[in-house]
């Protein structure tokens, strides 16, 4: 029996969250360090600024957080634009 789309959505959705609250800052600040120069208050700075802009609800902080599942979603939009320009024509 497969699981609901909903269900399968909901999961990668949660999953790549998780990555954009924890694994997308830690490459921005190692991609940072080598690029800009050592932040000064390191790394667990960085996830405690990103936190409080969080709190704050600031755009950009949740654009940063929910940038993985936007970038899928986006390309399932291309996709489907794709395929609607296709049959149209």
């Amino acid at each position: 029996m497969k699981p609901p789309r909903t269900l399968k959505e909901s999961l990668l959705a949660l999953a790549l969250l998780a990555f954009g609250l924890i694994c997308l800052p830690a490459l921005i600040y190692l991609v940072g360090q080598q690029i800009v120069g050592p932040y000064d208050d390191g790394m667990l700075g960085l996830y405690e600024a990103i936190g409080n802009a969080l709190i704050a609800g600031n755009l950009f902080a949740w654009l940063l957080v929910f940038s993985p599942y936007l970038t899928i979603v986006l390309i399932r939009l291309g996709l489907w634009l794709r395929r609607q320009r296709r049959t149209a024509t």
